[in-house]
């Protein structure tokens, strides 16, 4: 895609401190990191969301971002990592070009996700978990016919 600063990245068209690149992902550290040594992981391939990445594809994704996640602790000395994946701008994804979040973690960096907590009405938590079941069962089945 001609406009996406990702895609203009794995081109060339743009500098990036690259840590990590194989036939079909692309890594480098990101240039507004959370903690120094955060590294963003992309497709080669234009995709916005998580869920067109093939297979194949998004499990090298975040094998590769794991093994980031070991060498950030290992040689940058942090206590831990956070692989995070926005989808979509209501997840807090910013460019549109799907990326895996490597974030090297410290005891006591002072970064903090800041999640709430909800809790389920009663029978709530059961029906949705079924219907959840049901439309990944459907959708797996559609995709083996395929």
């Amino acid at each position: 895609m001609d406009n996406c600063i990702f895609c203009r990245i794995v081109k060339g068209e743009i500098p990036a401190a690259k840590v990590y690149e194989d036939d079909l992902v692309f890594a480098f550290l990101d240039i507004a990191p959370i903690n120094f040594g955060h590294v963003l992981v992309i497709p080669k391939e234009h995709h916005e969301s998580s869920s067109t990445i093939p297979e194949p594809t998004a499990g090298r994704m975040f094998r590769i971002g794991s093994r980031i996640g070991v060498a950030l602790k290992r040689k940058l000395d942090y206590d831990a990592f956070n692989l995070h994946l926005a989808d979509g701008a209501a997840a807090g994804q910013v460019v549109m070009h799907a990326h895996l979040h490597v974030v090297p973690r410290g005891v006591e960096d002072g970064f903090h996700w800041n999640w709430r907590q909800l809790k389920y009405p009663d029978g709530k938590l059961a029906e949705t978990a079924r219907t959840l079941a049901e439309k990944l069962a459907a959708d797996l089945a559609q995709l083996a016919g395929k």
